[in-house]
């Protein structure tokens, strides 16, 4: 009877579990799906590191960046800024911060001065935090901000976040001296959804999103982040659609329970290449825009055109209580955790509350038009790629105080060594370079590496994929180019110092080549023999010269691209037959000769400065970066070699080399 009684008690409970259960599924009172957690305000503060990229720190723009970093420093001592800028006043500007904001510049930049995404994020795992959010620096924060990250920070698995920007034209708040308070008319005030009327509307500007994710142990997707220009459109959204199809994080909307208050610029909103059902499509963007869709379009997982964020769990507060709800399921369920983690259970009689689930209701309506953002649709990521330069404003843009610029010139096959080029001289802090592309794939892959690149026309038309090294007729035909093009700028009025792509620098030899008074060519000596003098016929190296903007230079290069136009042979005979005299006639001492027609002097530079690629044997060292810095090289040129395979090879061996070519960033 005992074993019948317990029998009946156990079958009893079954029953009654399975009637709540079915119970649960038939109610109608929503079709959003519920997790139930509750209120982490008690908790302490995790660490929170906020990155972003501030515009020039002038006028209004310099106004809103000050009031809304000083709006997210006063939300907790917990939270630090790393502002990722190359500007000169940014020091400045983060010390009346205090210790708290720092400014970081080891990044990659484009020629602007706009940093690249993909390195920022890279950078941002340098700084030890809790959590790590990128926002925009004209985005005003509330305490509702540490409030859900304290929430989101007690999840158990790895987890991602968003929040679309809210966008008011009219914000007439400001902060008192201490930074702690709010005020209007210098009355206190607290900031709610309420207090900013009806003057605000959500946004789908991609740039102003906050994202955010927790220092933990998966990546954030699958696969690499392309080289996205940040604060350029696209680059969040991607972000988000690759965590939800890796499926390694925990993705959720935290646009209901973060006040996201974008500062309102017109300007900026037209770059948002976005739609939505309450954002008209932007007509006109730019070549930044289209670089960043165009990446958008062949990297990834999959597209992004017509995502939508309807079915992304949204975080919500409802009578004091935290609930992540899922819009697309046909019933209403709460769950419960063990420190967080998510598992199903019956609903509590609570919720069952009119005013809970009204709000619930109430908090989803608010926010339907996100659920229209995706791109902007089109053929962007189609067209072509073109900046909106042309050489005369790339030179005024890119050349030093002393109107000089470095010039290289490179075809698709030497792109990864022309990106090594270009990384060595950010690490050196020489700034003052241009590319001259000899192909259209070259061209399109400078535009979306940040590049101050231009096209010639004149380049030959058929070398994009050739192995163009010494001894081909390919060879001959693209460094011709090279003397055409530094006669047109020097015509242009500017100094330039040509350089391939192949020759490595150590430090910037600009202050010595300047040193050379006027009418003078300065160039690297092919001659590997030590006991020789270095100016013997042909020795002359065209791979590395510098040239100044006067009327004698202008006049014996204009002579060396005729001569070399009616040459069989590559543009490097023709600088020393036309400069030196065939079989160096004019030559004057061991390292110099003259033009006899325009009394230009040619100074060979001196071999332990700037070794060529036989000389002394440096490149067969064991430690070629330690014989070199011994010997006080400035450069190396990797020439004197056969193949672009070998080259290549023999530069990376070496440790001569200072780009990543899988994720398309400059090495630390």
């Amino acid at each position: 009877a005992l074993l019948i009684g317990l029998w009946s008690v156990w079958v009893s409970g079954v029953l009654l579990i399975a009637l709540s259960l079915y119970a649960t599924q038939r109610l109608p009172l929503s079709k959003n799906r519920i997790f139930s957690h509750t209120s982490f305000s008690d908790l302490d503060t995790p660490k929170i590191t906020i990155f972003t990229a501030p515009a020039p720190f002038t006028g209004s723009s310099g106004t809103k960046q000050s009031l809304a970093i000083r709006s997210w420093l006063a939300l907790s001592p917990q939270i630090s800024v790393i502002l990722f800028s190359q500007h000169h006043s940014a020091a400045s500007f983060a010390k009346s911060f205090g210790s708290r904001a720092l400014v970081e510049s080891d990044i990659d930049f484009t020629f602007l001065g706009v940093p690249f995404f993909h390195s920022m994020v890279a950078k941002s795992r340098a700084f030890k935090s809790d959590i790590y959010v990128f926002m925009d620096t004209e985005t005003i924060l509330l305490p509702d901000f540490v409030l859900a990250l304290n929430y989101a920070h007690n999840l158990d698995d790895d987890w991602l976040l968003f929040a679309s920007p809210r966008d008011v034209p009219n914000f007439p708040f400001y902060l008192d001296e201490d930074g702690k308070h709010w005020l209007k008319d210098g009355q206190r005030i607290r900031i709610q959804e309420d207090t900013l009327g009806s003057s605000w509307q959500w946004s789908c500007c991609d740039s102003r999103m906050v994202i955010a994710w927790n220092n933990g142990v998966m990546p954030l997707h699958h696969g690499v982040l392309p080289p996205f220009l940040y604060g350029k459109g696209v680059y969040n959204h991607w972000l988000i659609n690759e965590a939800l199809s890796s499926g390694l994080r925990f993705v959720f909307d935290a646009s209901w329970t973060i006040s996201n208050i974008a500062l309102g610029d017109s300007r900026r909103q037209s770059n948002c290449l976005v739609k939505s059902s309450n954002v008209s499509d932007i007509e006109k963007g730019s070549w930044e825009y289209d670089c960043n869709s165009h990446l958008a379009a062949v990297y990834g997982l999959s597209s992004l055109h017509g995502f939508n964020y309807s079915a992304v769990m949204k975080l919500v507060k409802c009578d004091g209580q935290y609930l992540l709800i899922s819009a697309t399921e046909d019933f209403l369920h709460t769950y419960a955790y063990k420190k967080q983690s998510l598992w199903k259970r019956d609903i509590p009689n609570c919720w069952r509350s009119k005013t809970n689930l009204a709000c619930v209701v109430r908090t989803i309506k608010t926010r339907n038009e996100t659920s229209g953002c995706s791109l902007k649709d089109g053929s962007v990521h189609t067209k072509t790629l073109k900046l909106s330069f042309s050489l005369e404003s790339l030179l005024a843009i890119t050349a030093d105080e002393n109107k000089t610029v470095v010039l290289t010139v490179a075809g698709y096959s030497y792109k990864d060594m022309l990106m090594s080029w270009v990384c060595r001289l950010r690490r050196l802090r020489i700034t003052n370079f241009l590319v001259s592309s000899l192909d259209y794939e070259t061209y399109q892959f400078s535009v979306m590496q940040g590049l101050p690149v231009f096209n010639d026309p004149s380049a030959p038309s058929d070398i994009s994929f050739n192995d163009c090294h010494f001894g081909t007729e390919c060879f001959q035909r693209v460094t011709k180019v090279k003397s055409r093009l530094v006669l047109k700028i020097l015509k242009l009025g500017y100094n330039v110092l040509l350089s391939d792509v192949d020759v490595y620098w150590f430090k910037n030899p600009l202050p010595l080549l300047s040193s050379f008074g006027p009418a003078t060519l300065a160039a690297q000596s092919d001659e590997y023999n030590q006991t020789r003098p270095i100016n013997l016929p042909r020795r002359l190296n065209s791979g590395f010269y510098f040239a100044r903007s006067d009327a004698p230079t202008i006049s014996a290069m204009g002579k060396v691209v005729r001569h070399a136009a009616t040459s069989g042979l590559t543009e490097q005979p023709s600088f020393y037959d036309t400069l030196c005299g065939e079989g160096g006639s004019t030559r004057k001492g061991d390292n110099r000769c003259v033009e006899p027609g325009t009394n230009l002097t040619v100074h060979f530079l001196d071999r332990n400065l700037f070794p060529n690629g036989a000389y002394l044997g440096l490149w067969e060292r064991k430690n070629v970066k330690s014989a070199c810095k011994k010997q006080g090289c400035l450069v190396l040129h990797n020439n004197w070699i056969s193949g672009r395979v070998k080259k290549l090879e023999r530069q990376v061996i070496s440790g001569l080399w200072d780009y990543d070519i899988t994720t398309r960033m400059c090495l630390v």
